[in-house]
């Protein structure tokens, strides 16, 4: 296998004909919006995606700097998956599409490693061999360790069933939640900071187990205790990189997409969602080649933010009674800045294997979100390395190379990064000297961070690119730069948050912000719930 360029086909979808009518009309190509489309044209109707990016795959995607004989490849948002296994969640997902793929497993004995002050930890595959190692660390918090851990697996446990179940809640699991989900039913509307708080005061054990927080984005005291579970459990069944980097799923979608039928429409971003009497009839596009074209779509799938979908899309004129105040009031998850360093040598040389590292300044997981939404330098990063990863298939760095990816949570407003939201919108935002300026000393701070966690490799670097959350609005248009949707609290989880039905007729919905959650498995998951309600919604219409 190898990595293939990530524009291989921009130019034929930015070149392909625009329908002017088709049965759905899908805003944003996304992994949701491509695993929707792939459903629906498998299943006979006629798709169009449209996105204004020149890549597919939204967050789930890569770019590529350099020579064509010493290429460097990076990924955007996709850096690991959970339970990808011959059994596991993603590959049968992907597998309803058409899609099968190969999977590079992390190191099972530590596929993330939490570094503190004094104490590195690294988390391994496996509820009962995580719950030994914590033991090790931490001999004095066993009862609260085994509280912990006990409340994962009720939550792992549900989760399965009601996979099994397609998602209903039927007498049979209510009584199983009964029997077997004491804990589940007690923090069911928890913060996973409650939780913590009933299993230990030990700072860092506490540490330690919000270690990975930072790939939902939420502080403690407002996180859903199910969504930090949930998501913990994801990779206690292993954690996994696609072989051909993270662009592999986006790129195997959109391409089951054209061979049903479908389209796939690049640089073509949709201006309005087109409303007649209260129902969705359509997409307006953006100008392309100096004309904007109107698509008739007897349905609507909206892949897009889902602020933006009904505030700009659709208009607050368009919207019944209560959804402007909605969404308004919605609350989005944290923002992020990414750095990619390019290194002479390989991944062992430079101290970089199959694990990923969550690095944080202290045990005090409350100040470092606090200070991210200040806008302050960063009080920890993430790194993970596409070569260390994936080290059967060439491209990812030039030979003798590696590539590696610096993370931390940032601020995400244009405010926070000294420019207005019309320098962001019209792009002049790039060149203000504020800007660059505190662009440049993240980048630097990161840098320094690396050197740190892998000695040396500061001084051999060769190559350095980083994005804002100003970039990827940009590119996604998510509102304040979010990669997450809404925010994992409470009071936005699971059935509080937006279910595949929008509020017009005509209109539905999936991404991070619908009821699957964000990450890869949600997008995958709503894309293929979404998909299962439009068509039954067509059957019972018939």
């Amino acid at each position: 296998m190898t990595l293939h360029s990530p524009i291989a086909r921009t130019a034929e979808r930015v070149r392909a004909p625009i329908p002017e009518h088709v049965d759905v009309a899908i805003v944003g190509a996304g992994p949701g919006g491509l695993m929707a489309g792939a459903l629906l044209a498998r299943s006979g109707l006629k798709v169009a995606i449209f996105d204004q990016h020149y890549v597919a795959g939204g967050c789930a995607t890569m770019f590529e700097r350099g020579r064509s004989d010493a290429r460097w490849r990076f990924d955007v948002g996709l850096h690991y998956i959970g339970d990808c296994g011959p059994n596991g969640k993603i590959p049968g997902l992907l597998r309803q599409a058409g899609v099968t793929l190969e999977y590079a497993e992390l190191d099972p004995d530590g596929f993330d490693t939490i570094v503190l002050p004094g104490l590195r930890f690294r988390i391994p595959a496996g509820h009962e061999k995580y719950r030994q190692r914590l033991y090790e660390y931490f001999p004095k918090e066993k009862k609260g360790i085994d509280r912990y851990v006990q409340l994962l697996l009720e939550i792992d446990r549900a989760t399965r069933k009601l996979d099994r179940t397609g998602g209903k809640m039927g007498l049979g699991m209510a009584l199983d939640t009964l029997l077997h989900g004491r804990m589940l039913i007690r923090y069911q509307n928890a913060t996973i900071g409650q939780v913590l708080d009933d299993c230990t005061q030990d700072q860092a054990l506490r540490a330690v187990l919000l270690g990975q927080s930072g790939d939902y984005g939420v502080p403690p005291s407002q996180a859903s205790a199910f969504l930090h579970c949930g998501l913990a459990n994801h990779y206690f069944h292993g954690a996994y990189y696609p072989k051909g980097g993270g662009q592999a799923i986006a790129d195997a979608l959109a391409a089951t997409v054209e061979a049903a039928g479908g389209t796939v429409h690049l640089r073509c971003g949709i201006a309005k969602i087109l409303v007649e009497n209260g129902t969705a009839v359509g997409v307006l596009t953006e100008e392309v080649r100096g004309e904007q074209h109107r698509v008739q779509a007897k349905l609507v799938l909206s892949n897009a933010d889902l602020k933006a979908t009904l505030l700009k899309l659709i208009g607050p004129e368009q919207l019944p009674d209560g959804w402007v105040h909605k969404a308004d009031e919605m609350q989005m998850g944290g923002a992020l800045f990414l750095s990619c360093f390019g290194l002479q040598g390989s991944a062992a040389e430079n101290g970089l294997s199959a694990t990923n590292f969550w690095q944080f300044d202290d045990f005090d997981a409350e100040r470092f979100y606090r200070d991210a939404a200040a806008g302050s330098l960063p009080r920890g990063c993430y790194v993970t390395s596409g070569t260390a990863k994936d080290p059967t298939t060439p491209g990812h760095a030039p030979p003798g190379m590696t590539g590696v990816e610096v993370m931390a949570l940032s601020a995400g407003t244009p405010q926070a990064w000294g420019v207005s939201s019309e320098a962001l919108w019209d792009g002049t935002y790039r060149k203000n000297p504020a800007y660059v300026a505190k662009k440049q000393a993240v980048e630097d701070d990161l840098l320094r961070r690396l050197d740190a966690l892998c000695p040396g490799a500061a001084g051999r670097v060769v190559f350095r690119e980083s994005a804002t959350p100003l970039t990827h609005t940009r590119y996604t248009r998510a509102t304040d730069g979010t990669g997450y949707g809404l925010a994992a609290i409470p009071g936005q989880f699971m059935r509080n948050r937006p279910g595949y039905r929008g509020p017009l007729a005509g209109l539905y919905f999936c991404g991070a912000s619908t009821r699957a959650g964000h990450g890869v498995l949600g997008a995958l998951l709503s894309g293929e719930q979404s998909a299962k309600r439009i068509l039954a919604d067509q059957a019972a219409a018939k």
